[in-house]
């Protein structure tokens, strides 16, 4: 037991990390549709390679689509929406026309014709024309909104919006009697309020010779339309009933496939009538078998899903175990990959949009940013094949989208370019075209029935991948990475921090461009992130703003202060830069990948000089070398490495006196090799052709800056 426990307490950290990949599994499988998966891959116009396939079970044979769509444009065609005819509301409407008619009709006169009140209006004699005026006016108006109540004034006519035919009649249903009529035979409010007034202009005003001219002005601007209220009400209710029983009535089927009935046969061609046949098989199989096989079918995709994430497991653990170690870059990756899977899913369950107008490029793009293109692709593959298993078509959408991912990951080599996401997102959207033409001339054989609107839907997707600049930005804040543009900023020698090392340690900081320019073409050779490298460099020794005149780079003659000091003080003020530079990077804000070359750019090497010193003055001291040792870590990765390397030898390299090849060549040499028998390059995973490199490009960098030539012999 107690062995177990101990077992358990040394791999603690693999089991928590196999805990998490197992849950992200778990949570994948709760996303991903329940239904089953049909075991046959096949493509329109292409042959069936597998067996014969017998129908295992009835099904019926659905009707494509188009041919469902034609069908219900046609029957559409007979729709009428149905309208109520309300009897009473033009009497309603008349009646209250009538007395405001009157009422306003009076209160003008007595405004315009200078009648003292409505009383005299309706008493003095020689108003009587105006108040016969009034009869005829009102009488006529009254009579031509009765005709056009008795026509009939619309309240609304329901607009189709998924494609149907536009409505040429109505149904009106009056004293319960339905009967159709033309839309050009009822009124709107607006064409009815329109007819007034172009009776009150044609038929009123001009044939009569009014004998006061102000009439024409109160005619012409009464409110008609306030009692032009609709009498046919639209009945949703009836309507929608009516256009569901339309479309209910359209057959989704056109025939039957009896168990044991033969479908199709090895080496088959897969016409567009066979291919129908085994879409229905496919849709009837997983929206019923693979749901009556409930538990068996969730737990084949655990299966699936784990083996696809503990290939990611494996492959962290294998190439890129820097990324293992840390639980902040593993739940991104995962975090990342459960968007894309959690989009995908939502978009084909709830039919928002056709899957190929996702970006599913952001993902490899955004995890090249932040890592490498290698882990980028093949998460990008993972995750891919993962979407492939819901989506239909699942082979054109995994060619598809692996080949845009290859795509986008060789185009992104300088991503701190901004306009190399354009150039990608259009290059992405070639690929996509591309790809899809080949694919759908293998399928139709004919450029006339290819789907047009897949293009359409490609361009959309090349230009939301534009949205990957605002999301580098957020995950790089949120989880704190750093991205090529951030190191870009960073290396940008007016920073004000370098600009303060320029100035308080002029020494130190020709010495870190000069180890940057060492770095960088080292890494550049062996693979790595020169960006990093060259941010890490420059940073490296910032430390020594501190007491710059303490470090031999920043002594210009004269007394060297570390005379006046005990060994031991010299090597803590040497060893002191260390902490100090990490203090004041962390101070400033520094990402912690450029902190990582503060903190190991000496590893756990020895101040060789101080100690050396030490051991000759008191030769019988018994001495802790780790007194004048940096406390580490060592370099981690490659890039760390370098630095260290090139941080040794371009310091060394200044207290050459005899310049030449091989005095270069001893110098490189032997610095890189007593940092390998020191072991510092352990956790870097450096292979011996990587440090052989690395030594090449040192000896030659020094050459050029030393301006050494070759001695020809005599």
């Amino acid at each position: 037991m107690n062995r177990i426990l101990d077992l358990i307490r040394r791999n603690l950290r693999d089991i928590y990390i196999f805990l998490i990949f197992i849950m992200v599994s778990l949570t994948v499988v709760y996303i991903l549709p329940r239904e089953g998966k049909f075991r046959y891959e096949y493509q329109k116009g292409s042959i069936w390679k597998h067996d014969p396939l017998l129908a295992p079970f009835s099904f019926p044979i659905y009707r494509a689509q188009e041919e469902i769509d034609r069908e219900r444009d046609s029957v559409l065609r007979h729709f009428r929406p149905i309208y109520n005819y309300d009897p009473d509301a033009a009497a309603r409407h008349i009646k209250e026309f009538t007395q405001d008619f009157s009422s306003l009709w009076v209160d003008y006169s007595v405004s315009t014709l200078n009648i003292p009140s409505a009383e005299a209006y309706h008493s003095n004699l020689q108003n009587e024309p105006n108040r016969r005026l009034e009869i005829l006016c009102r009488s006529s108006l009254t009579s031509l909104m009765g005709d056009i109540f008795n026509d009939g004034i619309v309240d609304v006519i329901p607009d189709e919006t998924d494609g149907a035919v536009p409505y040429d009649k109505i149904t009106i249903v009056r004293n319960n009697v339905a009967e159709d009529y033309p839309l050009h035979a009822v009124y709107t409010p607006k064409s009815a309020f329109e007819e007034m007034l172009g009776y009150v202009r044609d038929s009123l005003l001009k044939p009569i010779n009014l004998p006061f001219g102000n009439y024409d002005v109160f005619l012409r601007n009464f409110p008609y339309n306030n009692y032009l209220s609709a009498n046919i009400i639209y009945d949703a209710e009836k309507s929608s009933l009516v256009r569901s029983n339309l479309i209910n009535g359209i057959s989704l089927t056109r025939g039957l496939i009896q168990e044991g009935q033969g479908i199709i046969s090895r080496g088959e061609l897969i016409t567009p009538e066979k291919y129908l046949i085994l879409e229905s098989l496919r849709r009837e199989y997983e929206e019923n078998i693979g749901l009556l096989a409930g538990n068996l079918v969730m737990v084949g995709k655990f299966i699936l899903v784990f083996a696809s994430f503990f290939v990611i497991l494996l492959f962290l653990r294998n190439f890129r175990v820097e990324v293992l170690d840390s639980y902040l870059r593993i739940s991104f990756i995962l975090l990342t990959i459960l968007l894309m899977i959690l989009i995908a899913s939502l978009t084909i369950s709830y039919n928002l949009a056709s899957v190929y107008i996702l970006p599913f490029v952001i993902l490899p793009i955004i995890l090249k940013t932040f890592f490498d293109a290698r882990l980028a692709l093949f998460i990008h593959i993972i995750t891919v094949l993962l979407i492939g298993f819901i989506v239909p078509n699942g082979f054109e959408f995994v060619f598809l989208n692996v080949f845009a991912g290859i795509v986008a990951v060789i185009s992104l080599t300088n991503e701190y370019r901004r306009s190399k996401i354009i150039v990608t997102g259009a290059l992405v959207m070639v690929t996509y075209s591309v790809i899809y033409l080949g694919i759908a001339i293998v399928q139709e054989g004919r450029l006339v029935q290819m789907e047009w609107q897949y293009f359409r839907w490609f361009g959309i997707n090349g230009m939301l991948i534009l949205i990957s600049y605002p999301l580098i930005y957020i995950f790089e804040k949120s989880f704190g990475f750093t991205s090529d543009a951030t190191l870009m900023e960073l290396s940008d020698s007016n920073q004000p921090l370098l600009r303060e090392l320029a100035e308080l340690a002029p020494g130190t900081f020709q010495h870190s461009l000069q180890v940057a320019n060492l770095a960088e073409n080292a890494i550049f050779k062996i693979g790595g992130n020169p960006l990093l490298v060259r941010a890490g460099a420059l940073y490296h020794d910032i430390g020594k703003m501190d007491n710059p005149r303490y470090f031999i780079e920043n002594q210009s003659g004269g007394d060297n202060p570390h005379n006046d000091l005990e060994f031991e003080q010299s090597a803590n003020i040497i060893i002191g830069h260390v902490k100090k530079g990490v203090d004041l990077a962390r101070k400033n804000n520094l990402p912690e990948v450029i902190v990582d070359f503060i903190r190991t750019h000496h590893g756990t090497s020895t101040v060789q000089y101080f100690y050396k010193s030490f051991l000759k003055k008191y030769p019988e001291a018994d001495v802790d070398v780790k007194r004048f040792s940096y406390p580490g870590p060592k370099p981690s990765s490659k890039e760390t490495a370098v630095v260290m390397m090139a941080d040794a030898v371009e310091a060394a390299s200044r207290s050459l006196g005899d310049i030449n090849e091989e005095t270069i060549d001893k110098l490189v040499e032997s610095i890189i090799s007593n940092q390998m028998q020191e072991e510092q390059y352990n956790d870097a995973r450096l292979t011996l052709k990587d440090i052989a490199t690395i030594r090449d490009v040192f000896k030659q960098r020094l050459s050029t800056i030393y301006h050494v030539r070759i001695i020809y012999p005599e």
